[in-house]
Parts: C-alpha cells; structure tokens; sequence
C-alpha cells in the first residue's frame, strides 16, 4: 500500500495512491493509524475511511507523507564515504571505527519539506548539495530490539534527500562535536510511504536490492542499489534501539549511496565539478518501487549576524593543576 499526505481546504489529509489517483480517507485518519496494522487490517480501516471517490494526482499537493519526532540519518554506503574523505586528502581511507557499527546523527525534524515544496538554499551556504537516501519508518515502539525482531518494527519505506551546506558543515565539523546548520535548513521526504510488506520481493540476501538514480535538471548523476548498505535497516534499528526507545514515525535514512551527492564526486576528483547547487537548479530522485521526488532550488534567506565568541575574561585555576 502507498499511503500520502495532501493538502485540503488547509488541513493535511490521508490518502491512498494507486494508478495516478488518491483515494481520500476521512479527516482524523492518520498515516501512523495505516502504518502499523497488518495488511488485512488496513485494509480493513482503508475501507472503512474511504472518503469520496478518487482523485487525479496531479490535482492535489502532496506534503511530506509524515511528520517525524526524530530522524536518524545513518551513513552506510562504503563507496560514498570512501569519495567523501578523499576530500580531506588523495591517500585518505574510511576509518576502521566505521565498520564496526552503523554510525548515525540526529538531523532537524522541523526541517520537513514535501514533495511539493521549494528548497531554500541555507543562509549563508555557497556549496549546497544533495543526498540520495531511502528512508525505514518505524512502526512499532521497541527498545534493545535483535536485528532477527527488527523487521517487525520497520512499517514503510520512502524516499530521503538530506540536504547538506558542505561549506558550513566542514566549518562545523572542525569544532569535533558534529553537523548542526550545514543539516539544519532541509530534509525533503516523500512522495509517499509505501509499506514494509509491498518491497518484500525485492529482498535479496537480507537487504533491499532497489534501484536508485539522481539527475540534475534533467541530465543523469548517479546511481546505485539499495543492497550496497553495509547494514541492512533493521540491523540499523536494532543499534538505534541500544539502551533507548524507538518509537512510531522515527526515521531512519539510510545515508548516501554511491555517486548519490556532488560531495562524494569533488572528493574523487578533488576539484569542486560539478558545481554546487543553485536557485533554479531541480534535483530529481527515482527509486525503484518507490518513486520520484523532484525539488527545485530557490533563494533563502541572508544569514542572521553573530558575533564571534567574546575570550574569557576571567581565568580560574584549572582543577588538578
């Protein structure tokens, strides 16, 4: 099932996708009503909700398919990390610390964007950029989950575009505690979530083996397989879940896959080329199963003055000294 948030009248609706329709639900439905049940059971409620007949997709405007309490986005792709530290030198390799785990940062959960919405560039970014990801819904709470029970937990699936200031980032990241405004302005998700038990087939050897491919207006970028993953999504949620709750509408992103950002490329060929986004420019994403997610580019807003940190202007004896 592929289920979508629209918008109606200034109220954000429930509806389900088929062939190039909507079919609307009753206000109060909510996606986290249809993510957990069975498939019996939503159909059951899908039935019960259906509200009118069914509309052209073209003739709604489609929001982000839910509105996450937390997002965690994973970098599990060796090839990408591979060509982003090359950014940091020609003789640069992945750290052994990144096989031993899947590593994740939580990103802004009010940065949502839908797939009909524009993408400012950040204040004060001149280097902006794409991620192609995927992202696992979790459906059921769970805490100290094993990856065996894991699957249980992960409701749908949709489509992720982190997007990434890599000027302020690597600004940012110098300080050593991690991304904050080079991820804080966006994260477009949709079009919509389509359920765990619709991608069983494409399953192979524990991972998803969709297809994934980028252009930039119009003109192909990258490309690559979901079952690149150096962990699969419910080995992700059982680290996620370690010594903490996870919990309905959490996000997992699966992290950028090979040749899924403009970053990856600059690190292999050291040099900025291809250039970085810009007003105007229209980022496309197709997964397989899934769908396509387009967002365009305009300009945002000018940064806010800060000043830089005042020295401190009283010393006391360090501790211990």
């Amino acid at each position: 099932m592929r289920i979508a948030r629209f918008a109606q009248g200034g109220d954000a609706r429930v509806g389900i996708v088929g062939d190039g329709t909507l079919v609307p639900l009753r206000p109060g439905i909510d996606v986290l009503d249809l993510l957990p049940a069975g498939p019996a059971e939503r159909d059951r409620i899908v039935a019960d909700a259906t509200d009118g007949d069914p509309v052209a997709l073209d003739d709604v405007r489609l929001l982000a398919p839910l509105q996450p309490p937390t997002i965690r986005d994973f970098v599990t792709f060796e090839e990408h990390v591979e060509g982003v530290v090359r950014s940091v030198g020609a003789d640069a390799t992945v750290v052994p610390e990144w096989y031993e785990a899947p590593q994740f940062y939580f990103t802004n959960p009010h940065a949502v964007l839908g797939p009909a919405d524009d993408v400012p560039i950040p204040p004060g970014c001149e280097m902006l950029d794409f991620e192609l990801e995927v992202a696992a819904i979790v459906g059921r709470a769970g805490r100290d989950v094993a990856p065996a029970a894991a699957r249980d937990l992960i409701a749908g699936y949709t489509i992720f575009n982190d997007w990434s200031a890599r000027d302020l980032q690597r600004r940012e990241m110098r300080v050593g505690l991690g991304p904050a405004k080079g991820k804080d302005t966006a994260n477009t998700l949709g079009p919509w979530v389509v359920t765990a038990d619709e991608l069983e087939l494409y399953r192979r050897d524990g991972r998803l083996d969709l297809d994934l491919r980028v252009a930039i207006n119009g003109t192909p970028f990258g490309d690559d397989s979901l079952a690149n993953m150096g962990w699969s999504f419910e080995e992700m949620l059982a680290y996620a879940s370690r010594g903490t709750w996870v919990r309905p509408g959490d996000v997992l992103g699966s992290g950028t896959c090979g040749s899924g950002c403009l970053a990856e490329i600059w690190g292999r060929r050291g040099a900025i080329d291809p250039p970085p986004l810009g007003p105007g420019d229209v980022v496309t994403i197709t997964v397989e199963a899934i769908g396509t997610l387009s967002s365009t580019l305009v300009a945002g807003a000018d940064p806010v003055p800060v000043p830089r940190a005042r020295p401190a202007t009283r010393r006391r004896r360090p501790w211990g000294a």
